[in-house]
């Protein structure tokens, strides 16, 4: 079974670096950019994770194949780069769905593994697939899609849950990895296909209500009407 997360742990890394690698070419950024958003979205999510919870060395620096997977990601990129830069607009979002599902799978599992409780193993599963994107569209200076309106850091919550609910009550792993991977991708990819997003919730700012006196002031031409008048009435 350590073996099925591991290499589900490698197709993240691949579909992240990707995706990094996509928005690089759209910012026009150079090879070292690329391989920097590729690197940052692909570990940086699990990074931040193992700080939290203790784990020295983290990852990739005890196994380096992160690393080596991450580099021959961004070479094929650069060999395909007229195919990647044709790419759709659905694409970048798409892969960073698929990321996001096996992402939030791992740190939740791993969290679980060392004995922490349910609630912050989600919140570890939510870490580990959305800390690597924020740092990605931070790079890119674009808004982190866990802070816009759609409905991200929402589907991770709800796979870790799910996962973290099944692992607890003892259902067998294989079965606990495809809900969390169902339930994350599906609620990712609705969002994507239909746009669905969470309200959003911002100060109403009303108008001021205009006295009749003020419009009247509102022109020179009626200011001058209004001298006028004020001057018939004083002769009266």
């Amino acid at each position: 079974m350590s073996g099925v997360v591991y290499w589900l742990d490698m197709i993240g890394v691949i579909v992240f670096a990707l995706s990094g690698v996509v928005l690089a070419c759209r910012s026009r950024m150079d090879p070292f950019g690329m391989l920097v958003l590729a690197a940052v979205t692909g570990i940086g999510g699990g990074t931040l994770r193992d700080l939290v919870l203790g784990i020295r060395p983290v990852f990739w620096v005890s196994d380096p194949t992160y690393l080596w997977v991450i580099l021959a990601t961004v070479g094929v990129a650069l060999l395909g780069f007229h195919y990647i830069h044709r790419l759709s607009r659905r694409f970048l979002p798409v892969a960073d769905a698929f990321g996001l599902a096996l992402f939030v799978v791992i740190g939740t599992h791993k969290a679980l593994l060392l004995g922490t409780s349910a609630v912050v193993a989600v919140v570890m599963g939510i870490m580990t697939g959305v800390a690597g994107g924020m740092l990605r569209d931070v790079l890119a200076r674009r808004v982190p899609m866990v802070l816009r309106e759609e409905i991200y850091a929402t589907a991770a919550m709800a796979g870790g849950i799910v996962y973290a609910g099944l692992y607890t009550v003892g259902t067998p792993l294989y079965f606990a990895i495809a809900a969390s991977l169902f339930v994350t991708l599906g609620l990712r990819l609705a969002a994507i296909r239909w746009r669905l997003a969470l309200p959003q919730f911002a100060w109403v700012k009303v108008a001021p209500k205009v006295e009749p006196s003020d419009s009247a002031l509102s022109t020179p031409k009626k200011a001058k009407e209004r001298v006028r008048m004020i001057r018939r009435q004083r002769r009266r």
